[in-house]
């Protein structure tokens, strides 16, 4: 009921009960009235004696009725007492965001239904999104509920009022933004960096695998299917043409797409397409111990040929270290490496503008591969610890749980920068091949933005 309907139905409260009170006067009145005349009194003696006694009940009912309009409601009737025991008391304990899902039928009354059900576990309904469909409709709420409510809770009772193949995960504060706003914030990170589409597209459909596909392998063999222009929808898939040539595809087995999302999905790819290959211009100049600068930025497809150079001052040792494969293959993962689809790159260039280091951010799943390459020259100078330190933080950045690092036990410089991390490392030997992982800190107040990509080159390397 609104304050309105409310205020509204005191008013005629009052109203009735001014009418009773006078119709309850006038007759106390005539049977006073009645009695002096059947006991033979005459005079206003008796008439200001009834009075006097009338007046007196009267101010006794106000007074009486004044102090329990006032008085609280009472706890222990029947429908105070069921209503309470329908779920947890919200007021004064701590609350829990939740992201639900759930289709219902296209047909009056079935989103009421829905927001009863969950009024009853005190739960309030801080947003709704509804995605229309061909046989109903898909409403998504943003929910804020008391910790004492267990998501199993929540699920029976949507499904007790009419929900269908319900969804639930848990969101944060970062999900308070509304739809439109938060499209537009993904649209700009999209619109200023080539390697944040996938974390956009992450962040607007939550946890999902997103495949990147380059349109042929190393040795020339086409992968990528031709995807139409427009795109494919089917229930669990998504799949879209990227620039490069390649295809994008994206599942999510626990949850069906819906055309909403796939509108959405397609407009961030098409601004992608649109913009082409783009990297921040950011520069950061540092001054080496001995007194050099060098200059430390992202790196793009663009800085293929400058990569292929730093290669050819790269002894064969090196090479072998970094690719863990033949030494002449090293060039053909360049294309794959320096693509912001497969993660994120940091070159290093001195005064003169000469590359001499990359550091590579691969996405592999729910994990995140950190790999260095120093050019032989520029090794013991604290470049590859300096490269690994900002690849692990951006790893954070991006809700990463984990980094790790693939080489060998005697190359004794990635092992010492890992140490170097501070975080807690795990060592693992594989047939041969050490591997070190790192679980870095969680960035405070940021949203879990891990995507998994995996990377198919036809040759089982990145």
């Amino acid at each position: 009921m609104t304050e309105a309907s409310s205020a509204n139905s005191s008013r005629r409260h009052h109203w009735r009960r001014g009418v009773i009170e006078l119709a309850a006067l006038c007759t106390t009145a005539a049977a006073a009235d009645a009695l002096a005349d059947s006991l033979g009194f005459s005079g206003p003696a008796l008439p200001c004696a009834a009075a006097v006694a009338v007046l007196a009940v009267a101010g006794f009912h106000i007074r009486w009725s004044r102090r329990h309009e006032n008085a609280p409601p009472p706890t222990d009737t029947g429908a105070t007492a069921s209503s309470s025991a329908a779920g947890p008391d919200a007021r004064g304990h701590e609350t829990t965001l939740w992201r639900m899902r759930t289709t219902v039928r296209d047909e009056p009354g079935s989103l009421a239904a829905l927001c009863t059900a969950l009024a009853a576990w005190r739960v309030d309904i801080l947003s709704l999104q509804t995605h229309p469909l061909s046989d109903g409709t898909v409403d998504e709420f943003l929910l804020r509920a008391p910790t004492t409510v267990q998501p199993e809770e929540l699920t029976r009772a949507v499904s007790g009022a009419g929900g269908a193949r319900t969804w639930l995960e848990r969101a944060d504060a970062h999900d308070l933004v509304d739809a439109p706003t938060r499209m537009l914030g993904l649209a700009t990170r999209t619109a200023l960096d080539s390697a944040e589409l996938p974390l956009a597209l992450r962040q607007l459909l939550g946890r999902c695998t997103i495949r990147s596909v380059p349109a042929r392998s190393l040795s020339g063999q086409p992968l990528a299917e031709q995807v139409p222009v427009e795109g494919v929808l089917e229930e669990h898939l998504m799949k879209f043409r990227d620039p490069s040539g390649g295809s994008l595809t994206i599942e999510r087995p626990q949850l069906p797409f819906t055309p909403t999302e796939f509108a959405r999905v397609r407009a961030l790819t098409e601004l992608d397409n649109r913009l082409g290959q783009r990297v921040p211009p950011r520069r950061d100049v540092l001054t080496l111990p001995e007194g050099n600068e060098i200059t430390i930025r992202r790196a793009g497809p663009s800085d293929q040929a400058a990569a292929r150079e730093m290669h050819d001052r790269c002894s064969s040792g090196t090479l072998d270290l970094r690719y863990h494969g033949p030494v002449s293959d090293a060039d053909r993962y360049l294309g794959h490496l320096l693509s912001p689809r497969f993660g994120r790159t940091l070159a290093v260039e001195t005064a003169s503008g000469r590359l001499v280091a990359l550091g590579h951010l691969l996405w592999d799943g729910d994990e995140t591969e950190v790999a260095l390459l120093v050019e032989d020259a520029w090794q013991q100078r604290g470049i590859g610890a300096e490269l690994l330190r900002r690849l692990v933080a951006m790893a954070a950045e991006a809700g990463c749980d984990s980094v790790y690092a693939v080489t060998q036990a005697s190359n004794t410089g990635m092992v010492a920068a890992m140490r170097g991390l501070g975080l807690p490392l795990d060592y693992q030997i594989e047939e041969g091949t050490l591997v070190i992982t790192a679980r870095p800190a969680p960035v405070p107040a940021r949203r879990e933005v891990r995507e998994i990509i995996r990377v198919r080159d036809g040759s089982g390397r990145r």
